[in-house]
């Protein structure tokens, strides 16, 4: 098994790749650490690389970065993917932060780029902008979600947090409750990217900033049940779903078992589970837009 711990880059392909980079740095308050007229690299105030833009005529994230434990050789993990018959390639200067990285293609078409090593960027803050505190978790499509969960934890070291339903799985690669999400639905379609921010003061001055630079809310201010984080979501201008989040449940010992208490969990404690649509709704907040709803995702139920 080869032992992903976190999140990295997510590269998104854009037919504006000036318009999208100046989004995320004068609204979304990332840092641009690399640009030039067919790609730009942003990155947290931690100096933690977020997103890549690269001109292209769609809008699709064909690559995600994952990063391993660092005492993991990537050469075993492609000695791992061999034994499983996927074809792996060792690649060099993927960004400013990842020297090196092992690219291969998941089951759903999305290329991964694993690394073992990484350098911090320079983590300047922008002084501007929402200033999220990292890039917290992904969403994809997936023509079968249980297939794909299956793939990312025997094969990557993921584990299951959560079902809704077998059509809507959070999986864990760290503390966190979920750094991916993968929903029954066309496949390799990116169903949203989430950053997490400090605190509930910091949700505010997110929807202050995007509401002063008229970028509507599609979904939210609520309070998911199903990690329990706060949230609240929009759109970017090449109409990814976006959400901005804090709160979310944390799993700090994978031998208790379960997430770390908080007032508003209803189980105690508060384990892995499978919900259904109805009891996984949630806990406050009103219903999502039909802005939100055109997410190309099937199976899921509209609620009220």
């Amino acid at each position: 098994m080869i032992p992903v711990k976190r999140l990295g880059a997510a590269t998104f392909l854009s037919p504006d790749v000036a318009r999208v980079a100046d989004y995320y740095e004068q609204i979304v308050g990332l840092e641009i650490v690399e640009r030039s007229s067919r790609r730009a690299i942003l990155a947290t105030d931690m100096g933690e690389e977020a997103l890549v833009f690269e001109a292209g005529d769609s809008t699709h994230c064909p690559r995600l970065a994952l990063g391993i434990d660092p005492h993991f050789d990537l050469a075993d993990a492609a000695r791992i993917l061999a034994t499983l018959g996927i074809t792996s390639e060792m690649r060099t200067a993927i960004t400013p932060g990842v020297g090196k990285a092992l690219t291969f293609t998941d089951p759903k078409g999305t290329i991964i780029e694993l690394f073992a090593d990484y350098r911090p960027v320079s983590g300047k803050r922008a002084g501007h902008g929402i200033a999220p505190v990292k890039f917290g978790h992904i969403a994809f499509n997936a023509e079968t979600a249980g297939a794909i969960t299956d793939f990312y934890c025997q094969t990557l070291g993921f584990r299951v947090s959560d079902w809704i339903d077998d059509v809507f799985a959070f999986l864990r690669c760290g503390p966190d409750h979920h750094t991916c999400n993968f929903i029954s639905g066309p496949a390799g379609v990116m169903h949203h990217m989430a950053f997490e921010l400090k605190d509930w003061p910091h949700v505010l001055v997110a929807c202050d900033t995007l509401g002063r630079n008229g970028r509507k809310l599609i979904w939210g201010p609520g309070r998911h049940r199903v990690g329990h984080n706060i949230f609240v979501y929009t759109r970017d201008p090449d109409d990814h779903i976006v959400e901005f989040f804090c709160d979310i449940d944390l799993m700090k010992d994978e031998s208790l078992g379960y997430f770390e208490p908080r007032p508003w969990h209803e189980d105690r404690p508060q384990r892995p589970k499978r919900w259904t649509f109805e009891s996984g709704a949630p806990l406050w907040g009103l219903a999502p837009s039909d802005d939100f709803r055109r997410s190309g995702t099937r199976h899921i139920p509209t609620l009220k």
